[in-house]
């Protein structure tokens, strides 16, 4: 009789910016069929090293790593912020939520969508916002699983 892995999130650590930087490489390579444009004005500063090491160190972003027993398989980037000074509240953009081809149907990615937000809500965030690409089916539908939907879109031109 096998055993279910066993899925875990914790936060990421200087020792991680490694593996960080694959799984970052491997977004970026997936993005670029779906939105090349993507990787201009959307991406991590470079150089990559120093990105992670910003948000470990920051006190609003979580840079999050989901394992399967204990194999890291995925990270997770948001950031949080005050909302307008008239509104109350806090606001958690979900900036990069990525899980290698292997992980994406043993619930690594959930695992740590749930504990980002739970995170936040202790924080006081009241909104999550998750930057989704046209097409991306799959990442429409997991967000949509979780209870988000579609709030904004945002229109490109680029001049030649």
């Amino acid at each position: 009789m096998s055993r279910a892995p066993t899925v875990s999130v914790r936060d990421a650590l200087a020792s991680d910016i490694l593996v960080l930087s694959r799984f970052y490489e491997e977004l970026v390579d997936e993005m670029d069929t779906l939105e090349p444009m993507w990787a201009r004005l959307e991406a991590l500063e470079l150089p990559l090293a120093e990105s992670f090491a910003h948000h470990i160190a920051a006190v609003d972003s979580e840079l999050l790593v989901g394992s399967v027993d204990s194999v890291p398989f995925g990270m997770l980037l948001a950031e949080s912020r005050d909302s307008l000074p008239h509104v109350e509240g806090r606001v958690c953009s979900l900036r990069i939520v990525y899980t290698e081809l292997e992980a994406r149907e043993v619930g690594v990615a959930e695992a740590m969508l749930e504990e980002v937000m739970a995170r936040c809500r202790a924080l006081g965030v009241r909104w999550f916002d998750a930057d989704v690409l046209p097409g991306h089916r799959l990442a429409k539908n997991f967000f949509e699983a979780a209870g988000f939907s579609a709030r904004h879109i945002i229109m490109f031109h680029e001049d030649e």
